[in-house]
């Protein structure tokens, strides 16, 4: 199965400002070319990728420097979608079945330097009546770049 990108959007700070910038890829998109797009923008704390796939699941991925963190909001995203299983992969965790509970997997504390904690990021994620979008609005809103945030998304159409 391809993927199905929603979107996929950078947010980064400079001079304590969000800039918001859709990614644009081609091809079937991975996670090298992800964290590959990523480390184009600057970032006084890094760049956060924003993705939402196909209205079934989010991936946050911060690139700091040469490192990169990621989390994933359904780890069971992986037995269906190939970026999805890239990055269980890169996290280096068992694949779940395609059975198993929807649970977030990764670094829950990815954004708490930058006012969301681990324990409300994981709570966002097990709210199952929320789309990826809306979980990932959410974040803007809580880091402060919701008005951004909106803007890009609308941008791609």
């Amino acid at each position: 199965m391809t993927t199905d990108l929603d979107f996929a959007v950078a947010a980064y700070t400079e001079d304590g400002v969000w800039t918001v910038t859709p990614l644009v890829l081609r091809g079937e998109p991975d996670l090298s070319a992800l964290v590959s797009a990523l480390r184009r923008y600057p970032g006084e704390a890094g760049v956060l990728g924003m993705i939402s796939v196909d209205e079934d699941f989010f991936i946050l991925l911060r690139v700091i420097g040469g490192r990169a963190r990621l989390l994933i909001s359904d780890v069971t995203a992986a037995t269906e979608w190939p970026l999805a299983r890239q990055v269980v992969d890169e996290l280096d965790i068992p694949l779940a079945d395609d059975d198993d509970e929807q649970v977030p997997a990764g670094d829950l504390a990815i954004i708490a330097d930058l006012g969301m904690s681990a324990m409300d990021l994981g709570a966002l994620c097990d709210d199952v009546d929320l789309y990826p979008e809306e979980m990932l609005e959410e974040i803007a809103e809580t880091l402060g770049f919701g008005n951004q945030f909106h803007e890009a998304i609308e941008a791609l159409g």
